[in-house]
C-alpha cells in the first residue's frame, strides 16, 4: 500500500500543532494531524494561558470565556518578601489571562483543527520517509505511511521530528524539567516562589501555586538544568520540601488534602540549540525551544509559532523555512536571547541567583520595578502602551540585549540567525 499524501503533515496536536493545523486547513491545505495520544489527554503544565495567548485565540475565533480570569501575579522571594506584579491591558492584548486545564484546552484546540478539516491520525511517528535529513513524511505506529510537501514538528521538547532531521543539538539545549500536582485549596493570586534549598543556596528554577478552573490549586516545581538532563529527577525528590515551604509561607493550607497525582515533563527553553526550520521541515512550540527561560510560559509562544509556520507555508511555499525563521526572529528576539543568556549565566551559581532573587523582591525595590518587571518578564513589550512600565521594560531589554550579545548564548543567536533572514522574498 502506498503512502497517504497531504500538503502538510503536522506531528503533535498540542497548542502549537493544533493552531498550525487549524490555520492551514482554513487556508485550504490538506493536513494530516498526528498525535500519539487520544484526546482528551493530560499534560504537565501550570494551566495558565497568558494575555498574548488569549489575544491570539480570540483572533483565531476560539474563546476561553469559561475559564476564570487571572490578572495580577505575586512573586515571593527567598526571604518571604512579596511583590505584586500588575496585569494591565496592552494595545494588542487584554489585562488578564485565563486558567484552564490542559486536558480541556488541548481538546478544544484539537477539535477546532478537525472541524476545520484536518485529518486525525493516532500513533507515534517513526522512520522518516524521503532523503536524509529532509524527509517528506514519516511512518506512523498505526501502520500508516504519510508523505507531505511540508512537515511541521509540534511534538514537544524531545521532538522526534527535530532529532530525525538534525535540527537540534542536544548538547546546546537549555533543558528544564517541571513537575506539577493538584491540591483542593482555593488560591487568590497566581504565585511564583523563588526558593532556597538552604540559606543563600537558590534552587535553580522556581515553584508555583496557581488557581485552577474548579477552585483548587495547581502546584509545581520546575528546574533548569542546561544540557545535563540527569538532574531532572531532583524535582520529584524536592517537591515535598517545596510544599513545606509553601505551608510555612501561608500559601498552602496545612489542613489541605494531600496532593493528587503528579505529572512531569521536559522543557526546551530559549530556542538555543535548535534550528527552527530547514528545507521543508518546520519546528513549532516546545520542539523549537520557545519556552520562556525566565518564567516557564510556553502556550502563547507555541500557538503563535504554529500560526506563523502555517502562514509561511501558505504564503511563501518556495521560501517557507526562511520566512518562518524570520517571523520567529521578529517576534521573539531579542527577548529569547536575553532570557536564555540570563538562565545560562545563573544556573550553576546558586549564591548569585539567591542574591538576585533577594534584591528583586526587597522592600521598595520590587514595588518600584513591578510594572516594568511584569511587562519584561512576560515578554509583553510589543503591545504595551507608553508609560513608565514600558519605559522600564524597554530599558531592561536594551541593556539585556547589549550584555547578552557578548555571551556564548548571544553569539549562538547571531550565528543561528544567518543572512537569509534579511533576504526573504516578499512572495512565495
Amino acid at each position: 500500500m502506498g503512502a497517504a499524501r497531504f500538503d502538510v503533515l503536522v506531528v503533535g496536536s498540542g497548542p502549537a500543532g493544533a493552531l498550525a493545523a487549524l490555520t492551514l486547513a482554513r487556508r485550504g491545505a490538506r493536513v494530516a494531524l498526528v498525535d500519539r495520544a487520544r484526546f482528551p489527554r493530560d499534560k504537565a503544565c501550570g494551566d495558565l494561558v497568558g494575555p498574548r495567548g488569549i489575544a491570539l485565540l480570540s483572533r483565531s475565533g476560539i474563546g476561553l470565556e469559561d475559564g476564570p480570569a487571572v490578572g495580577d501575579m505575586l512573586v515571593v522571594g527567598p526571604t518571604g518578601n512579596r511583590v505584586r506584579l500588575p496585569s494591565a491591558p496592552g494595545l494588542t492584548y487584554p489585562d488578564h489571562g485565563r486558567s484552564l486545564p490542559r486536558s480541556e484546552l488541548d481538546e478544544r484546540l484539537h477539535r477546532a483543527a478537525l472541524e476545520a478539516g484536518a485529518i486525525p491520525l493516532t500513533g507515534r511517528v517513526g522512520r522518516p520517509l524521503g532523503p536524509g535529513a529532509r524527509p517528506d513524511g514519516f511512518e506512523v505506529s498505526d501502520g500508516t505511511a504519510v508523505r507531505a510537501d511540508f512537515v511541521i514538528g509540534a511534538d514537544g521538547a524531545t521532538s522526534t521530528v527535530a532529532a530525525q532531521t538534525g535540527l537540534v543539538d542536544p548538547a546546546r539545549v537549555l533543558w528544564g524539567f517541571a513537575l506539577r500536582t493538584y491540591v483542593d485549596q482555593p488560591v487568590e493570586l497566581p504565585t511564583i516562589v523563588a526558593w532556597e534549598t538552604r540559606r543563600w543556596h537558590a534552587f535553580p528554577g522556581y515553584g508555583w501555586i496557581f488557581p485552577t478552573a474548579d477552585g483548587g490549586a495547581n502546584v509545581g516545581l520546575g528546574i533548569a538544568v542546561r544540557s545535563g538532563r540527569e538532574r531532572g529527577s531532583e524535582v520529584a525528590r524536592l517537591l515535598p520540601a517545596f510544599l513545606d515551604r509553601l505551608r510555612a509561607l501561608g500559601l498552602l493550607d496545612r489542613a489541605a488534602a494531600q496532593p493528587g497525582r503528579r505529572l512531569g515533563g521536559w522543557l526546551k527553553m530559549g530556542m538555543v540549540g535548535t534550528t527552527a526550520a530547514s528545507g521543508r521541515t518546520l519546528l513549532v512550540g516546545d520542539a523549537a525551544g520557545l519556552v520562556n527561560p525566565l518564567q516557564g510560559e510556553g502556550i502563547a509562544q507555541a500557538m503563535g509559532s504554529g500560526v506563523a509556520a502555517a502562514e509561511a507555508i501558505v504564503d511563501a511555499p518556495g521560501h517557507a523555512a526562511a520566512r518562518y525563521r524570520a517571523a520567529l526572529a521578529a517576534t521573539y528576539l531579542p527577548y529569547q536571547q536575553i532570557a536564555a543568556a540570563a538562565q545560562g549565566a545563573l544556573v550553576g551559581r546558586p549564591v548569585a541567583l539567591a542574591a538576585l532573587a533577594r534584591l528583586a523582591t526587597a522592600p521598595g525595590v520590587g514595588r518600584s520595578l513591578a510594572g516594568g518587571w511584569a511587562v519584561f518578564w512576560n515578554d509583553l513589550l510589543d503591545g504595551t502602551p507608553p508609560g513608565r512600565p514600558r519605559t522600564l521594560a524597554a530599558a531592561l531589554t536594551g541593556v539585556g540585549g547589549w550584555a547578552s550579545g557578548w555571551s556564548p548564548t548571544g553569539r549562538w543567536f547571531q550565528d543561528a540567525s544567518g543572512p537569509d533572514l534579511n533576504q526573504v522574498p516578499p512572495g512565495g
